[in-house]
């Protein structure tokens, strides 16, 4: 195994992370229901993209993936309730995904060239809401953000809850958390660094 590169949680928690940490590829938790909740009863964005399902090679290639993976940065940014329940979702959900993307380009620049990186949140309604279809659905041009856009983790079927769990980290979803609007939650994303 190559050294580890720990400069990653470094630029993550620089590119607005709350954390960033290492967890052990082989004991992510790659679930087919998380992936087929996304069909049914149904996410709205099924099918809107080319990085969430049906068009994502989903939990097999997953597994595969994860075999072949040197490292797993899971990465958390903490942010209140409210904000989760607001517009502003959208905006955290963004910066998530262009936080693992500068990740995953920083893995790639230190020689980890396959490296793949994770979030949440269909990137159609984050970085294309204003236009009418995926354009590399169509086939005939490429995607308008590839910098930043990443694939949907729960398409994948990644267990977030046991990530979480594993990388030291509260792992109650959003709907489970106590307290006010203005008590914490969090969002996560994962950067498998492959060389």
């Amino acid at each position: 195994m190559v050294e580890r590169p720990d400069i990653l949680i470094a630029v993550a928690k620089q590119a607005g992370a709350s954390d960033a940490r290492f967890v052990v590829p082989e004991k992510l938790v790659v679930d087919e229901n998380f992936a087929a909740y996304c069909k049914e009863p149904g996410c709205p964005n099924y099918g809107l993209s080319l990085s969430c399902p049906p068009h994502v090679s989903g939990p097999r290639v997953m597994r595969e993936w994860l075999a072949e993976t040197e490292y797993a940065l899971a990465v958390k940014m903490e942010v209140p309730k409210s904000v989760l329940h607001s517009v502003e979702r959208l905006e955290v959900m963004r910066l998530l995904h262009e936080i693992v993307a500068e990740v995953e380009h920083k893995a790639v620049s230190l020689g980890f060239q396959q490296s793949k990186s994770f979030a949440g949140g269909s990137c159609k309604v984050l970085f294309c809401g204003e236009h009418g279809n995926c354009q590399t659905l169509s086939g005939k041009q490429q995607c308008r953000n590839p910098r930043s856009a990443r694939p949907s983790m729960s398409g994948f079927g990644v267990d977030v809850a046991s990530m979480m769990k594993m990388a030291g980290w509260d792992s109650r979803p959003l709907a489970d958390s106590e307290g006010e609007d203005d008590a914490m939650s969090w969002v996560a994303g994962l950067v498998l660094v492959c060389l």
